[in-house]
């Protein structure tokens, strides 16, 4: 039985945070929505380029890699501004369910 998760099970515990009324909830939900789907990017390119793959890609290879640079970019971006707002060292944390807890709590 395969144990992946279902299409978007790995995004579920963004959906309070994009749901939120809190503005910084909506923006974290967002960062870490790109992230996850950025980590999964990466590591369908590092399968396709070390042969291990197994399906075929619709698309090229560096449109793969051109994708990643812009989510790479946009993380980036979405950081800095965490930084500049003093959210970062939160922000980064909440992959974890205790650290989501204790955001949604504060």
């Amino acid at each position: 039985m395969d144990n992946k998760p279902k299409s978007n099970e790995y995004l579920d515990w963004t959906i309070p945070l994009m749901q939120s009324e809190a503005y910084m909830d909506r923006f974290v939900a967002e960062y870490w929505q790109t992230k996850l789907r950025y980590d999964r990017l990466h590591d369908t390119i590092v399968r396709i380029e070390a042969g291990t793959i197994d399906f075929k890609p619709a698309c090229s290879l560096e449109l793969l890699k051109q994708q990643a640079a812009c989510m790479g970019n946009y993380l980036y971006a979405l950081e800095l501004r965490a930084e500049r707002e003093g959210i970062r060292r939160a922000m980064l944390t909440l992959k974890s369910e205790e650290a989501r807890y204790e955001w949604k709590n504060s």
